[in-house]
């Protein structure tokens, strides 16, 4: 049956379960006795009210008495010997107290809680211990059941079966929680005249979070019958610490009356749960109703104990084991990233050329990859700017390397806007400086979820007219339209994520950790070139200037006597010698430039120039020559010597590599914000700091095949005797002295019209 929802108001307070004491109750049920022992001498110091009915002595004349007056020597060295073990090895014990003739026996639970030591006792006439096997029989068949199991849900079927076969309940269930609280459950056992609750779920307000804590500490939890009277602890608080005694423990406890009304409006009169738990994580709870009173003997509830326990541990492997193949496929997907990361200069390349693997890496139908400052996007996703206001949300939402909802426009109301796309995200952060992501999406998906009962709490108006939430009363089918989410995310899904990020971290980080390895190899590299090219340049010019020098003298005392023939090669000799000193000292020159400290200063580049232009006017003579200077040049941080180095060397060859009869050079700079920049800036891949220096001619100019050889060592593109000859190092030299200065060096020319040298400088 369908029922409309009900709407809470927004005055009550949907938490107030929350901060209910449960484990303060001041009373326990009335099937046992409990009582407070002061250590070492096992004082009562609190005792049940219901004293009188178990065993025939009014609790008032129990306190300040010792356990001994109570239990024979025996039974009290007994008690001291197991208190200094672990209780979980020890419970229970076998009690038994001498009433009139009469022999009592119960089962005695001990435990430590707020500095005394707590013994409850349970008759164990209700045992009926001849109707049971031992503990092992009881079991055995269970587990070798639960162990043979293939699968999770059949090992959820298993379980609930054997604790219904062994307790004899009406319904077990077996709820699994997800992320968020809500419980579904997943595997029913039950009479075939009740209501089936399979696949129905519950909200996460059934089970308040100070009971979900509970859970997790006394994993086994028994109401024989919910109509009991409490039995109240006297005194009410516990005289050492002067407060209620903490029966978190105790498995006795008095019920929450919350817990009470929610199993009266079930219809269920007595109650058991079993806590699973994984990873110290609350993963589920087994559920057992009965609807008329019903008590479960202690070595029963034991076995279901141990049985839960053992479900706790086959959760692990069972649910690594749920969907295998799909795990297997994305892992096999990872492994080709990998692959090809490593074969990529930019991980971003990698990823994209596998589009629909990395969509199916977590099942996505959109990713998007942000790096660089764009985003690179595949499938289906939010465009451009939505994408980057999500991304300054995402940012402030990472706990870890990883976020992710299958709800997004729940926490971030814009994305219902394209929740047709992204109303699930995974959001990974490969790094923050710089800024890379991926951001994988998955569109809404409309569902109906089956609920037992209006998951909303009715709110009560008492009679002060204050508001009170109250359990549910009515657990029918109640169907509700889930909009805004999308299908959840697999936990599998996100380990996956993970694991890819550390593979691109790892592998970007081997790739730095090889370049700078290469990079110390070729700093100690060009050092040895440097100084060989240095050494060998240096000893190379003596014996070269002997042969100079002895050539020069035999055509001086010799040229008389030897023929014309013989005077011309001793003089193409010494041509030649000359040559090789100038190529040698354009060597050492270059060596030397590597091996130099710079020598910044600030440097003010018209008076450098002037200088340069200066000395080269010196040897131009009647060269028609106009030196065009646009605008002043800047004040900037270099070597002085160097950069003027760089001018001379470049007006030098704006000049020889004229042949118009007027012949001009424009020496100027242009500002990084200048417009007509755009064309010149391409060649460089940092920003400019200090604008763009040119040096344009209107010379013969160079085809557009040797831009870049122009720039190598000893490389002249005419004959040596051509354009005023030359050893080819000027620009090579010029390059890297401009290299050193942090900036670059390119041309741009016009074949048989002229060329513009560019060059930056950063100090």
């Amino acid at each position: 049956m369908s029922q409309s929802e009900v709407i809470t108001p927004q005055t009550v307070d949907l938490n107030n379960c929350d901060r209910e004491a449960i484990h303060l109750p001041g009373a326990i049920q009335p099937h046992g006795l409990l009582f407070a022992l002061k250590e070492p001498e096992l004082e009562i110091i609190q005792v049940s009210n219901n004293s009188f009915d178990l065993i025939g002595i009014h609790p008032e004349n129990l306190l300040k008495k010792l356990l001994k007056e109570l239990l024979d020597d025996q039974q009290i060295n007994y008690i001291r010997q197991c208190v200094s073990k672990e209780f979980e090895k020890v419970n229970p014990l076998t009690i038994s107290i001498k009433r009139e003739e009469q022999e009592l026996i119960f089962d005695g639970i001990v435990h430590r809680s707020d500095q005394v030591l707590i013994l409850e006792l349970e008759p164990a006439a209700y045992q009926n211990q001849a109707d049971f096997f031992s503990f092992h029989h009881l079991v055995q068949s269970p587990l070798n059941k639960m162990q043979n199991a293939s699968s999770l849900h059949e090992l959820c079927q298993i379980i609930v079966k054997e604790v219904r076969k062994l307790t004899g309940f009406d319904r077990v269930m077996l709820y699994q929680f997800d992320n968020e609280g809500y419980g579904t459950v997943v595997a029913e056992d039950k009479l075939e005249v009740l209501t089936p609750f399979l696949d129905l779920h519950y909200p996460a307000s059934d089970i308040p979070l100070q009971a979900r804590k509970l859970y997790v500490l006394n994993r086994l939890r028994l109401i024989p019958d919910f109509k009991y009277q409490p039995a109240q602890l006297i005194p009410q608080n516990n005289p050492i610490t002067n407060s209620p005694l903490d029966l978190s423990f105790s498995i006795l406890r008095s019920v929450s009356p919350l817990h009470i009304e929610y199993l009266a409006n079930m219809g269920v009169t007595a109650s058991m749960s079993i806590s699973l738990i994984k990873n110290k994580n609350f993963w589920g709870l087994i559920a057992c109703h009965h609807y008329s009173p019903k008590y479960v003997a202690y070595s029963v509830r034991t076995a279901c104990e141990f049985l839960g326990q053992i479900m706790s541990i086959e959760l692990v492997s069972k649910e690594d084991y749920k969907d295998l193949d799909y795990k297997i496929k994305i892992k096999s997907l990872q492994s080709k990233f990998v692959e090809s990361i490593t074969q990529e200069e930019n991980f971003v390349n990698s990823l994209v050329k596998s589009k629909n693997n990395l969509l199916d890496l977590v099942s996505a139908q959109g990713v998007a990859l942000y790096s660089c400052e764009e985003w690179v996007v595949i499938g289906k996703t939010p465009n451009e700017s939505e994408l980057n206001e999500l991304m300054q949300w995402v940012e402030t939402q990472f706990q870890h390397d990883v976020f992710y909802t299958d709800s997004l426009p729940k926490l971030y109301p814009v994305a219902e806007n394209f929740k047709d796309v992204a109303s699930g995200i995974i959001a990974l952060c490969i790094s923050q400086i710089p800024k890379n992501y991926i951001l994988w999406f998955r569109p809404e998906v409309i569902q109906t979820v089956k609920w037992g009962g209006n998951p909303n709490k009715p709110v009560e108006v008492a009679q002060d007219g204050s508001f009170r939430l109250s359990p549910r009363k009515s657990f029918e089918l109640w169907q509700q339209t889930v909009q805004l989410k999308s299908l959840p995310w697999k936990k599998c899904e996100l380990d996956i994520a993970l694991e890819l990020k550390s593979a691109i971290i790892g592998i970007v980080l081997r790739k730095t950790e090889e370049i700078a390895k290469i990079n110390i190899e070729l700093e100690r590299s060009n050092n040895e070139l440097d100084a060989f090219a240095y050494i060998a340049s240096h000893d190379l010019k003596e014996p070269l200037r002997g042969i100079h020098n002895y050539s020069s003298f035999l055509i001086e005392d010799y040229g008389d006597v030897l023929t014309e023939d013989g005077v011309s090669k001793l003089q193409t000799l010494v041509r030649l010698t000359q040559r090789m000193e100038d190529l040698i000292n354009s060597l050492l020159h270059f060596s030397r430039l590597g091996r130099m400290e710079l020598s910044v200063e600030q440097t003010d580049l018209n008076e450098v120039l002037k200088q340069v232009i200066e000395v080269i006017s010196l040897n131009l003579k009647d060269t028609k020559l106009e030196i065009r200077i646009p605008q002043p040049l800047p004040v900037i941080h270099c070597d002085k010597i160097q950069v003027s180095e760089v001018f001379s060397n470049l007006i030098t060859n704006a000049i020889k590599y004229n042949d118009k009869e007027n012949k001009w050079v424009e020496i100027g700079y242009l500002d990084s914000l200048y417009p007509d920049t755009t064309k010149v800036l391409t060649p460089l891949t940092e920003p400019l700091l200090g604008g763009v220096f040119y040096v344009r001619d209107n010379g013969i100019g160079i085809r557009e095949k040797h831009l870049d050889t122009v720039f190598r060592i000893f490389k002249r593109l005419h004959a040596g005797n051509k354009y005023g000859g030359g050893t080819g190092a000027g620009l090579t030299i010029a390059r890297k002295i401009v290299e050193r200065h942090n900036g670059s060096l390119w041309v741009e020319s016009t074949y048989g019209e002229g060329s513009t040298f560019y060059f930056t400088l950063q100090g």
